[in-house]
Parts: C-alpha cells; structure tokens; sequence
C-alpha cells in the first residue's frame, strides 16, 4: 500500500509545482550558481610563478594581453568566446538487396545386378528404383531501405573557458536564454577546444569543438502543451502494445 501512496504523492507535489506557474512567465536561470560564474568570480592557484622586469612594465611595445600588440584571444579560465554553430547536414542512404535460389535432384537406381526389378516387384503400383529421390527448392529474398535526413541550424553563443586541462586543451561551456512572452529558448554548448583554433576575432566553429555537446530548446507554455502528459508517458513505456 505505501508504493501508491508515494506514488501519488509524487504526481501531488509535481502538479503542485507546475499549478505555481500558471499565469507566470517562466524563470530564467540564476548564473551565479553555474560553472561560468565560478570560472571567471575566482582564481586559480597559478602553476609557475613569472617574474617581470621594471623595464617590461613599463614598455610601449609589451606583449601583455592588454597591450596594442597583446593576443586578445580566450586562453585562460574566466575567460570568454564566441562559439559559431552552423550546421547544414544532409544525409541519403538507399540500400537494396535481392536474393534467388532454386535447386533439383534426382537420383534413381535403374539396373544393378537385376536388384532394381527384384525390389520394384514388391513395391506398390507406380513405384520405381528407377526414380528413387526427387527433389526440388526455391527460395526468393528481396530487402530495401532509406534513410533521409535534413538539418540546418545557425547559431552564435559566448562560451567560458571553465578549466584548462594538463595537457593545455580547453574546456568551455555556454548558455544563453531568451525569453519571449510566456516562452524560453534555451541553448546550451560545452566541449573542448584548443587554444590555437581559436580564431583571431576570438571565436571557435562547432566543428572543431571535441565532445561537443550542443542543446536547443525551450520551456514555457507552449512546449508544455507539447509534451504528453506524465500518465500518458508511463502508459506508453509499459504498454507492450
């Protein structure tokens, strides 16, 4: 008795949460509890420590990040880029297969020894040595398959460098939310990149992001529409028809 009691409570307390939002426009995500936030809010321990000269400080031709002829582009934690999706995929399979066989024997005894007409003698009417197995097979397989697909998505979101890795690769992470009446879109990228293919206007392709985890969607009333309800959706996993 206490498994549907606790289920029911559960559906309670979930109905309870989304009866809070009716007429409510959906919330946006806090940052400060992200990954992001806490990537560029604190610092890293430093892993050598590099000692600069008066002279360097004071030059007008310094290589520091800040200076005219400094590298402007992501390299540290904290630190932001562009990412720029544009996928434009499109794939046709067609495969096709077909199989035919088709096979006869026939083996008969017409004289040996005369032991062919002693034995016919005792066989019912129509019998024969001579035609003593006969067979005969065919079989036929056809298959046939397709598959298309088409998708095309275009997309640009400022990424944080969250943790740079031993071996010097990036690790970034980005989201941004847009909200639009009584509906959030969402987009989420995280990945690894390497310093050096970060671009000169400090931005990266999807395309040269390993691991690359890239998520568009959307909250609000009208992907809730959407969506089956919750009883539905456990009526069609456990349904075996």
């Amino acid at each position: 008795m206490k498994s549907p009691a606790l289920l029911l409570l559960s559906i309670t307390l979930v109905a309870c949460g989304r009866l809070e939002q009716v007429g409510k426009a959906p919330g946006f995500t806090p940052v400060e509890g992200g990954n992001e936030f806490y990537a560029m809010a604190s610092s890293p321990l430093p892993v050598t420590t590099e000692a600069r000269s008066p002279e360097q400080e004071a030059s007008l031709w310094s290589g520091a990040r800040n200076s005219l002829l400094g590298d402007p582009r992501a390299a540290r934690r904290g630190d932001i880029l562009t990412v720029v999706i544009e996928i434009n995929d499109k794939a046709e399979i067609s495969n096709s297969t077909g199989r035919s066989r088709s096979g006869s024997d026939t083996m008969g005894v017409t004289s040996m020894l005369g032991i062919p007409q002693r034995i016919d003698k005792r066989l019912p009417a129509g019998a024969s040595m001579a035609d003593a197995v006969s067979t005969n097979s065919n079989s036929t397989y056809s298959g046939d398959g397709q598959v298309s697909r088409n998708e095309k998505l275009t997309l640009r979101v400022a990424a944080t460098i969250i943790e740079t890795l031993p071996n010097g690769v990036l690790r970034i992470q980005g989201s941004q939310e847009v909200r639009v009446n009584f509906e959030v879109r969402e987009l989420i990228v995280t990945g690894f990149v390497r310093p050096a293919d970060v671009s000169r206007q400090n931005e990266i392709t999807y395309d040269k992001i390993a691991g690359a985890r890239i998520s568009y969607g959307g909250r609000g009333q009208i992907t809730d529409v959407q969506q089956p309800r919750y009883g539905q959706q456990i009526a069609d996993i456990l349904l075996p028809f």
